[in-house]
């Protein structure tokens, strides 16, 4: 007979553990990521650690990348540092960060030397208006998905931060340091309240 005093299991005891990648996965996943991740990685990074290896769901990629964009520096080398800890420690972190700053290096050194001796063409230039176009193209399209989950839950708070954030910025084109300064605490505040 059972202790009715026990804690329940958070986990039915048949369920398969969760899939935790060797670092050798994580390491090819983000280089994939780098090099398909012309004008920025996010759209490659969240395609491939959510729809193609289901490392994450949706909102642990978001939750994931909020805390991201919350530390100094590139949002999404704070991912890969963030989703390599969280899956290796801190050689998967290291790992990760590898994989997605190792070749975008070395490409950029070698387009470096080539612009320097080419720069100069015309051609050049409209083949780079092309690719920021692409990559804008892309950005648009991963925050769509991103703020899906957002907008189909029950009613939240995050919506509304996401509009206030956007007036803020896009609209009134206040700095987005001082939006960020104002609207995290009553993100966080909301969030708070509502648990």
């Amino acid at each position: 007979m059972s202790d009715p005093a026990a804690p329940l299991p958070t986990t039915p005891p048949d369920a398969p553990p969760p899939h935790r990648p060797p670092l050798s996965e994580v390491f090819l996943a983000f280089v994939q990521v780098s090099v398909s991740g012309l004008g920025g990685a996010l759209p490659w990074a969240r395609r491939m650690i959510v729809e193609r290896k289901r490392w994450m769901t949706a909102e642990e990629f978001n939750e994931a990348f909020a805390l991201s964009q919350f530390l100094p520096g590139p949002n999404t080398v704070n991912f890969s540092v963030v989703f390599g800890q969280r899956f290796g420690g801190a050689p998967g972190a290291f790992v990760a960060m590898a994989g997605l700053m190792g070749p975008p290096l070395i490409i950029v050194t070698i387009l470096a030397v080539l612009y320097a001796q080419y720069g100069d063409l015309e051609t050049l230039g409209r083949i780079l208006k092309g690719i920021a176009a692409a990559a804008a193209g892309l950005l648009i399209a991963v925050v769509a998905k991103m703020a899906a989950p957002l907008f189909t839950v029950r009613w939240n708070s995050g919506p509304v931060i996401a509009i206030l954030a956007f007036i803020g910025v896009a609209i009134m084109q206040w700095p987005l340091p001082y939006v960020f300064l104002v609207l995290s605490p009553i993100s966080v505040a909301l969030a708070w309240f509502k648990r």
